[in-house]
């Protein structure tokens, strides 16, 4: 799981270092970075000479290996291009990382270092470190629990960061912080990626049990409450039980509390989608491409996740995070398009269509969350495809009627890299939700997909601040990449660090 990756911190220079292999950046135009510089003095000018002969043209993601050079430490020099000097901006910075780290692992190092951290543009230099302890994670992420033959574990076990002396504290927390968030991303992927048949309600529940155990130790912060059938029928969650009538999996509601922040602050209330598995229900999808709807519970893993990294930040926040799970099958007990239902808040839901349940599971949670007097309420849910056809899979979509939480978001996914796009939720669209028989329907036709769907979760929210993540061409990819992405864990991650931060 590339967890076997050790970090660290040393002050000095990165000539001095003894490693397998150090990485320096160079720039386009033959100009070294700051760690180059130092290496290429060491060496009497070799590294500059290998450069200015044109081996590597510095833009971003070029690579090149030196070996055995004199004067030096580490057995070898990877450079690695980072555009043009002076201009290096986070997304230039990832753009050199990626290719820098995979050309790092191909030399069969086992130990790595990285000299002190180029100054960004945009960000700070611990930003950058965080960035690459995550590139290197992401990297050596496995996926084969379920194969007979493993692939070969990575031979890189080591990884030291070179820090100037008053750069210490900084540098160690910005470890800190990318293993945390790379423990996060992992577990949201890994949740995604599990079958269905071993990712069920249950089994989300479990791994929430099992957090608040691992982590509940640490000053008793995190505790988890799973509500079964029977509570949530005695709490008139008709709405989220009528997803559950066709299948035989029981449905779970997963209370996680975190409180890392004063007694008596509002919380931040996180609510994940867990559809762990969804047909469709009658309204059954097509065949093609059914198995991804196991990836249906992205919003819950989101949150678990998050909870996974904050937890081990010990961020000084209060956090809630509730995750409706269940599965949506058809049976001859299975809800039909026409049945009516009624959901917790007392409105009466017509069923127009089966297969928009993730609204139907969330909108009961979402009444739940009043009880917590929250500061704010972010649901995560791989909501709607109408948003893949909107924004495809470059941002999440986000939903807000308050604008200063939609500036908050948005700066959190610009900074993490995880970026979303604000989408409409005007009252007009509420029209499209019109029964004739029931207080709404459950669908507003083809137009506006997305944004009818965030209509119908807002009639659920008028006690407290809300905003809503679509994060149905975001949270996994398809095609020969097919896997859980993690996002929008490093968003929401930074969202929540920032509200700490204030």
């Amino acid at each position: 799981m590339g967890n076997s990756m050790k970090f660290s911190m040393k002050v000095g220079k990165p000539e001095t270092v003894a490693a397998d292999c150090i990485v320096a950046l160079v720039h386009s135009g033959g100009v070294l970075g700051a760690t180059a510089q130092a290496l290429d003095a060491a060496t009497g000018g070799l590294v500059g000479h290998a450069v200015q002969s044109g081996d590597i043209s510095g833009k971003p993601g070029s690579t090149l290996l030196l070996r055995g050079l004199p004067g030096i430490e580490a057995h070898r020099v990877l450079l690695v291009g980072a555009g043009e000097a002076g201009k290096l901006d986070g997304k230039t910075f990832i753009k050199s990382v990626t290719p820098g780290v995979k050309a790092l692992l191909a030399t069969g190092a086992t130990s790595a270092a990285f000299g002190p951290a180029e100054a960004l543009s945009d960000r700070d230099a611990g930003w950058a470190v965080q960035q690459i302890v995550v590139a290197l994670r992401e990297a050596t992420y496995r996926f084969d629990q379920f194969k007979r033959e493993k692939a070969d574990a990575p031979k890189l076990l080591s990884v030291t960061f070179v820090a100037a002396g008053d750069d210490e504290k900084p540098v160690k927390a910005a470890i800190a912080a990318g293993v945390a968030l790379a423990n996060g991303i992992e577990l949201t992927k890994t949740l995604g990626n599990l079958p269905p048949n071993v990712c069920t309600p249950s089994y989300l529940a479990e791994t929430a049990e099992g957090l608040a155990k691992e982590f509940g130790g640490k000053g008793g912060k995190l505790k988890v409450d799973v509500l079964e059938r029977k509570q949530l029928e005695a709490l008139k969650m008709g709405s989220f039980l009528s997803v559950t009538h066709g299948t035989v999996e029981p449905p779970k509601f997963i209370v996680l509390k975190y409180d890392g922040g004063a007694k008596k602050a509002a919380p931040v209330v996180l609510v994940g989608k867990g559809i762990t598995f969804d047909s469709g229900g009658i309204s059954l999808k097509p065949g093609e491409g059914m198995d991804e709807m196991k990836y249906d519970m992205c919003g819950a893993g989101t949150v678990l996740g998050v909870f996974r990294t904050l937890v081990e930040q010990g961020l000084k926040l209060n956090v809630v995070g509730l995750i409706p799970t269940c599965e949506n099958m058809p049976s001859g007990t299975a809800t039909r398009p026409g049945d009516i239902v009624t959901s917790m808040s007392g409105l009466t839901i017509e069923v127009l269509n089966t297969d928009a349940e993730g609204r139907l599971i969330l909108c009961d949670a979402l009444t739940y969350a009043e009880r917590f007097k929250p500061a704010a309420v972010i649901d995560i849910a791989t909501l709607t495809g109408a948003c893949i056809i909107a924004l495809g899979s470059v941002n999440s979509g986000l939903f807000s009627k308050n604008d200063a939480l939609a500036d908050e978001l948005l700066a959190a996914g610009k900074q993490a890299l995880d970026p979303a796009w604000r989408m409409p939720l005007d009252d007009e669209y509420q029209e499209q939700l019109k029964s004739n028989f029931a207080d709404l329907a459950n669908i507003g036709g083809r137009p506006a997909g997305s944004v009818t769907a965030a209509c119908f979760l807002s009639r659920f929210t008028k006690t407290y601040d809300w905003a809503h993540l679509d994060i149905a061409g975001t949270a996994w990819k398809s095609g020969a990449a097919k896997g859980g992405s993690g996002r929008p864990v490093p968003l929401l991650v930074e969202f929540l660090r920032q509200r700490a931060a204030a």
